[in-house]
């Protein structure tokens, strides 16, 4: 959102307005750049992420503003918010971004855990239904992955592009390694340090990730930092016990997140539903080899020569991919740089969208 503001700003001659949750009402005027934040409870177990319920208040900013174009990026209620708008401003252009897989990533995941697979099933048949329902109103939609695109044109939807996101280059990059990064965490700068940069929640498989440091060999005493929050940090934590493993929280610095991706030597990541995988293209950014399973957007952002892709749900595979790609990272590693250079400027995803 930071960067597509200063793309507008400096770009176009538009006004940008950002409608987001936050702690309460406020209303933020820069110029061109207007930021609206509407009160919003935090999401239960992860108290860095809130989701906005009061539908009334999106439509009252809506109503003063009169926006020519509306992109919704949440699958949920502000998608029939904004439909009901262009119902009574029918010269409103709709645009939605499907950002998650939330028929699988997350009402799949959840009914199968509840119900078993079969019925997991049919909720996720339901949701795909409520997608078209949905998605069906908007002039555009936009994907993150073609595995995406393909599912939803299945489901009678056209107008359908994908957009990939990305990187600044100039923050990720290897020029952040540090090994005072490595050193406070008890790493010299031989020991294998890993790194996951996410949610600490059910649909992100971190527990696969434990699973795996279990799976390593014992002559390869990699360490795992996992850097992020969420609803099942307490849970990883006994899990994790006994295992080198460090929980460094939630990190609203770009800078900072940076730091610890370039100053480790391997990604890692077990989730099955990536819509794109941003965190593995700021990894790539930062020069590191990435070690995930071939499923969701892995495949499009994990090429032959980047890193490995395993069987989804195989802790063993992915700690014998991992010590393989740590014994190639010289070669790797560079070529993830170049990688990302030539895929991942956001300048070409906003012109773009």
């Amino acid at each position: 959102m930071r960067e597509k503001c200063r793309f507008v700003l400096d770009h176009t001659p538009h006004i940008l307005v950002q409608i987001v949750p936050g702690e309460a009402d406020k209303v933020s005027s820069h110029g061109r750049h207007i930021l609206v934040e509407v009160g919003s409870a935090a999401v239960r177990g992860s108290k860095h992420y809130r989701f906005i319920k009061r539908t009334s208040a999106v439509k009252a900013v809506l109503d003063q503003y009169r926006p020519d174009v509306i992109e919704c990026l949440c699958p949920w209620v502000l998608p029939w918010t904004a439909i009901g708008y262009r119902r009574q401003n029918p010269e409103t252009a709709l645009v939605a971004g499907y950002h998650t897989d939330f028929p699988n990533a997350q009402v799949g995941r959840v009914a199968r855990g509840l119900f078993g697979e079969r019925i997991a099933s049919g909720f996720r048949a339901m949701s795909y239904g409520y997608a078209e329902v949905t998605y069906r109103q908007f002039d555009r939609l936009y994907t993150l992955n073609q595995t995406a695109r393909i599912e939803l044109s299945a489901r009678r939807l056209d107008r359908i592009d994908v957009l990939p996101l990305g990187v600044d280059l100039a923050v990720f990059s290897p020029e952040r390694r540090d090994s005072g990064f490595r050193h406070a965490l008890g790493c010299d700068d031989v020991r294998p340090l890993l790194v996951y940069a996410g949610r600490l929640d059910a649909e992100k498989k971190v527990d696969q990730l434990l699973a795996m440091m279990r799976h390593l060999p014992a002559g390869f005493p990699a360490q795992l930092v996992l850097l992020g929050d969420g609803r099942l940090r307490e849970r990883l934590v006994e899990e994790a016990a006994g295992l080198p493993v460090s929980f460094l929280g939630f990190e609203p610095d770009r800078w900072n997140v940076a730091r610890a991706l370039a100053s480790c030597d391997l990604y890692v990541s077990a989730m099955a539903d990536e819509t794109f995988g941003l965190s593995v293209a700021e990894a790539q950014a930062c020069g590191l080899p990435v070690v995930g399973v071939a499923s969701g957007a892995m495949p499009e952002r994990v090429n032959p020569g980047l890193g490995l892709l395993g069987p989804v749900d195989d802790p063993a595979a992915m700690a014998g991919n991992v010590v393989s790609c740590f014994h190639n990272r010289s070669v790797i590693a560079p070529a993830a740089r170049r990688h990302a250079e030539q895929h991942y400027g956001w300048q070409n995803t906003f012109r773009t969208l």
